[in-house]
């Protein structure tokens, strides 16, 4: 009996200790916070896409493809902090350019004048009232390749040297790409020299004769056709005393036959 006691008492104690000893060795819970969703990656700026529906610039985009600039500013466009600016002209204003002319261009020139036409960086049409202040910018084809801007009230007008121009429509415009339609091709004097021809004078406008009915007209036929337009005047002078002497003639002449 007295066995009995004893060995149930230590299984009592034991289960105990165990359970106390589980309690103080199990490791601490931890909280863990929620990991943050990475940020949503920007849209992939397709120019190609762009060009293509906001036409006509098929000869622009055309030089693009075939001189492999679109990749240059692809890469610009979508994997720099800096954006892009390109100044698209119109297939009129390839069609109307007939001197200088692209087609005696060697295959990098060609590249370089397609460089022109873009900034390595993005620009809304408020900064370029900036631009006007600071002088030349540089584009995508380096060194010498710079444009002026000037802000005119609003409207921002482009000299390249050989090609003055304006911004006529905002293509594109939300950071980082800025495609913006310009009127002229942009020709770099790196590549045209500085000789260049200045503008034709406006033709002068032709001296028109005045009508036959005009008032003019009259006054100056019925001066011509009066006595009084001779030079001395001596022609209405004559008619008037010869008029005078014949009366007095006659009076005379008619006292003569009463007497």
């Amino acid at each position: 009996m007295e066995f009995s006691m004893i060995f149930i008492l230590s299984n009592t104690l034991l289960l105990l200790s165990s359970s106390a000893f589980a309690k103080t060795a199990s490791p601490p819970s931890l909280s863990l916070s929620p990991t943050p969703a990475p940020a949503p990656a920007p849209d992939f700026v397709n120019l190609t896409e762009l060009l293509t529906v906001a036409g006509p610039f098929h000869t622009f985009l055309n030089y693009l493809e075939s001189t492999k600039v679109i990749e240059t500013f692809q890469n610009q466009a979508n994997n720099t902090e800096e954006g892009i600016t390109i100044l698209v002209p119109k297939d009129s204003a390839f069609s109307s350019l007939k001197k200088p002319s692209l087609s005696k261009l060697t295959d990098d020139q060609i590249k370089q004048v397609i460089l022109f036409h873009a900034l390595p960086h993005f620009y809304s049409l408020a900064d370029f009232k900036n631009l006007s202040e600071t002088g030349s910018t540089p584009t995508f084809a380096g060194g010498d390749y710079t444009l002026n801007f000037t802000d005119d009230s609003g409207s921002v007008h482009i000299s390249s040297g050989w090609s003055i121009t304006k911004v006529t429509s905002a293509v594109h415009s939300t950071d980082p790409v800025a495609i913006y339609q310009v009127d002229k091709v942009l020709l770099p004097e790196a590549i045209f020299g500085t000789d260049i021809p200045p503008a034709p004078a406006p033709a002068p406008t032709p001296d028109i004769a005045p009508a036959a009915d005009s008032p003019t007209a009259q006054s100056a036929e019925s001066k011509s056709s009066s006595p009084s337009s001779t030079p001395d005047g001596s022609s209405s002078y004559k008619i008037t005393t010869f008029g005078v002497l014949a009366n007095l003639a006659l009076g005379t002449f008619g006292v003569m036959l009463l007497l």
